[in-house]
């Protein structure tokens, strides 16, 4: 069970690190959504009883996520600029497949519930509104702290961590958009080869996770529970949007390049993503009928 859970953590920090589904989502596929949102939930804001009950997988997942982020980001910092549109196509893998799977996983949640297509319809357009202040922060240089960066990056933080809670559009799609994703994976990497004069900033993107983690689980464990076939139509709305996201990732670039066409997409690396979530989906039906064994 620790190395079940540990290789679930990986599994969610590398979709964490890249543009596309949301560890979240991952979790969601895996089967461990709900008991992922309470631990965190139990931890940050429950009495001692439940903090100390939370503990144990919480520490497990974490290892798992953060060993799958960081490498991920340091092979993503050296492969971002020369392999923009081969990573583009398997963010697009991972995604595309997420969403039958999404569907399929909540069918029961979905089914004739249509008039909730509305929140389908807001996700999707949410992605491309959100795009629209792609660049107006300009080019952004984390070892020139200002005040504006700081509440910027502090923000940023908390946002992109709610939305890699809630199974739908990666966090890291949302920095994509504001133009902060290349510059925080860049960071990350420097980091761990000692370059420290990248650490103040990513304190402080830190600290707007810590914030958004904690407001964000308790929202969610509302929502899961009284509203969660909008929710889901939701999650797919912004599924389908943030495959645009990911098509105009080179755009946001330090020196930004056409978005993702026919001509530049990769038919290898997208089959790899679709595959790669498609094995994910095995293992929790694998893990399912296990713990089905075991009653």
């Amino acid at each position: 069970m620790i190395i079940a859970d540990v290789l679930r953590g990986v599994c969610m920090g590398l979709a964490d690190s890249v543009p596309g589904v949301s560890g979240g989502t991952v979790a969601f596929l895996l089967g461990i959504y709900e008991k992922f949102v309470t631990s965190v939930h139990d931890f940050l804001t429950g009495p001692l009883q439940a903090k100390i009950a939370a503990l144990p997988f919480l520490i497990k997942l974490g290892f798992g996520w953060a060993a799958g982020f960081l490498v991920c980001a340091v092979l993503l910092a050296e492969l971002f600029d020369a392999h923009i549109y081969e990573l583009s196509s398997l963010f697009l893998g991972f995604t595309l497949l997420a969403i039958p799977l999404v569907i399929f996983e909540e069918r029961e949640t979905l089914k004739g519930k249509y008039q909730w297509l509305i929140f389908t319809m807001l996700g999707i357009l949410a992605v491309p509104l959100m795009l629209m202040f792609n660049g107006t922060f300009g080019a952004v240089d984390l070892t020139a702290l200002t005040p504006a960066l700081a509440v910027l990056l502090f923000l940023a933080g908390a946002l992109a961590i709610s939305v890699m809670i809630i199974p739908g559009i990666s966090g890291s799609t949302l920095l994509l958009i504001f133009g902060l994703y290349v510059p925080l994976i860049s960071a990350v990497s420097a980091v761990l080869h000692l370059e420290l004069i990248y650490l103040p900033a990513l304190f402080i993107f830190g600290f707007g996770v810590l914030a958004g983690l904690a407001f964000c689980t308790k929202l969610i464990r509302v929502c899961y529970a009284r509203f969660r076939s909008q929710l889901m139509y939701l999650v797919i709305g912004l599924l389908i949007g943030s495959l645009y996201a990911i098509a105009r990732g080179a755009e946001t670039l330090s020196v930004p390049l056409p978005a993702l066409s026919l001509e530049t997409f990769s038919i290898v690396f997208f089959l790899a993503g679709a595959v790669i979530m498609i094995l994910l989906q095995w293992l929790k039906i694998r893990a399912d009928k296990k713990a089905k064994g075991m009653e």
